[in-house]
């Protein structure tokens, strides 16, 4: 029996011997883990670094008991590598899987627009600008006086026919420069013009007169291509045939004249263009040979109301110095 007792008990003793050192290393193992993670988390807060904390050494006995060895810290350094993002106050598997930013989404492109050309015919109309334009036409179409219906004659053409050659010799004066909205942007210019005109077709043989006026210019941005539309009134002489007694001519030389015209100027350069369009002119003396219109006293005026083409050019006399703005 005491035999027995005793192997009894020589079969527990290795087992409270290794139960007595687990304890003990366990207690060992848990005190070093507490300051380990303490200093883990300073030094993380500290640095700013985020790192997995250090787990305790976990140790392990065979059946003989045998010594415990701690993990490398390969571990430490492989786990913060894998989670750069991991925080001591987050655990690893609540990590957020944020890609990287692409730089190129962040950057917003926008097609930029070609700067606009500046307008050149702001060097060729522009304020103080001086002209000399040189024109002559051809005005074979008789019509009736467009305001007879508004001094109460007939509204007619009169079996006598005219055909007027004019030669108008004119200086343009810029009064303003390129302004307006749209298909009215423009300038205007003022025109003084001494004229020469003969007459191949109709009993007088030439005309002379002194005529002033104004001249719209419509000017598109960048085209050489203007039109233009004018009108100019005057006085004149002609070699009148009416006290000759020729019917349907001129009652007196003196007369008053009135010029519409309308066409387009194209701009070879700032110094140089040409033009073209068509030209209305009128000749009468407003009933001064007559009388003023009183019956039986003097020579009627039928005057002249005739229209045609016209051509020109405009030379630029003297090189400007300041932009119209």
């Amino acid at each position: 029996m005491y035999a027995r007792k005793r192997s009894v008990i020589l079969s527990l003793t290795p087992s409270l011997v290794a139960l007595s050192a687990f304890s003990q290393s366990g207690a060992v193992s848990m005190d070093h883990a507490d300051p380990s993670r303490e200093e883990t988390i300073q030094l993380v807060r500290e640095s700013q670094t985020i790192a997995v904390p250090a787990l305790a050494p976990v140790e392990y006995f065979g059946e003989q008991g045998a010594t415990p060895t701690p993990l490398d810290d390969s571990l430490f350094a492989s786990e913060t590598s894998l989670h750069p993002d991991a925080s001591p106050d987050k655990p690893p598997t609540a990590l957020e899987n944020t890609p990287a930013e692409d730089p190129n989404d962040s950057v917003t492109f926008e097609k930029l627009k070609p700067p606009q050309r500046p307008d050149f015919n702001r060097e060729i109309y522009y304020r103080n600008k001086l002209e000399f334009s040189l024109d002559a036409g051809w005005l074979p179409i008789n019509v009736p006086f467009p305001l007879d219906i508004f001094v109460g004659d007939v509204y007619n053409t009169y079996p006598l026919k005219y055909t007027l050659v004019p030669i108008f010799g004119s200086l343009r004066w810029h009064m303003s420069g390129i302004s307006g909205p749209l298909i009215l942007r423009g300038n205007w210019d003022l025109t003084c013009t001494g004229s020469i005109t003969a007459i191949p077709r109709g009993p007088e043989s030439r005309y002379f007169s002194w005529i002033m006026g104004v001249r719209r210019n419509f000017v598109p941005r960048n085209s050489r291509v203007a039109p233009y539309f004018d009108i100019r009134l005057g006085l004149g002489h002609i070699d009148a045939q009416g006290p000759k007694g020729v019917l349907y001519a001129q009652g007196e030389d003196f007369t008053f004249t009135v010029n519409m015209g309308s066409g387009v100027r194209y701009n070879i350069n700032p110094r140089y263009a040409i033009s073209g369009g068509l030209n209305f002119m009128h000749i009468s003396n407003l009933d001064l040979s007559q009388g003023n219109g009183k019956p039986n006293w003097g020579i009627r005026n039928y005057g002249i109301n005739v229209y045609g083409p016209m051509v020109g050019i405009d030379i630029q006399l003297r090189k400007h110095r300041q932009h119209s703005e």
